[in-house]
């Protein structure tokens, strides 16, 4: 069974109508070895059988909103003094736990974010992954944070920072990990990989995907945040 508060490592993950995907989260967390966490649903308002899956898997349920707000409401109630912000369309390899705490503290780090590859097996959906992404974030480890879909992080870190930023519409996650690394040491796990669902690239295509992330990248450089139009849609 996880852990009674407190517990080591606070697992938040936003919500919103994901009865498809979020069984398949918890059910890799449940099969870890690893016992000492808690597991942390902030809800934005789903219709589905959502809250009642979070419920069956022994989740505590906050009211979420969008990605950030979620994230931040999650944290709020988190007794862990470890937060790993997940998205719920992820799915853990096995050892996850104790492979990558050990290396986010052999290696000292304050915040670190992992390569992602696609749950659905394919070599070109892998080969995309790895060329549009996880080569690109490794090249700019030292330079140029980046998270997504899965963001492991002290807590007094994300306490000094106040948080996510819940003005942010578009990559609230590499925003959070830029400030992070101003204030503490950031680093791409290598001994993990998390695997990920190609959803939404099923569904704008993959061209569209990379341009929309490709231009968001040039905008967060050369001018800031993005604060503007919509990102958390309804599934």
């Amino acid at each position: 069974m996880p852990c009674q508060d407190p517990c080591q490592l606070s697992i938040i993950t936003p919500t919103l109508n994901e009865e498809n995907y979020l069984p398949l989260l918890l059910e890799s967390i449940r099969k870890q070895d690893f016992r000492d966490y808690e597991i942390i649903i902030a809800d934005a308002g789903s219709k589905d059988k959502t809250l009642e899956i979070a419920k069956n898997y022994n989740c505590k349920i906050i009211e979420g909103g969008l990605p950030a707000k979620g994230r931040n409401n999650g944290a709020e109630i988190a007794q862990g003094n470890l937060f790993l912000f997940l998205d719920a369309d992820v799915v853990l390899p096995q050892f996850f736990f104790e492979k990558t705490l050990r290396e986010f503290r052999k290696r000292e780090l304050d915040i670190a974010s992992f390569f992602l590859l696609p749950k659905e097996q394919g070599k070109i959906a892998s080969f995309l992954f790895n060329l549009f992404y996880n080569f690109p974030i490794l090249l700019l480890e030292k330079i140029l944070p980046h998270a997504a879909m899965g963001i492991l992080v002290k807590k007094e870190i994300f306490k000094k920072l106040n948080g996510f930023d819940k003005s942010i519409t578009l990559a609230e996650d590499h925003d959070f990990a830029r400030r992070a690394k101003k204030i503490g040491k950031y680093g791409i796990i290598k001994s993990n990989k998390i695997f990920v669902s190609i959803r939404r690239f099923r569904k704008d295509g993959w061209l569209k995907i990379v341009l929309k992330y490709f231009l968001c990248e040039l905008h967060m450089i050369f001018i800031g945040p993005v604060r503007f139009g919509r990102y958390f849609e309804k599934k």
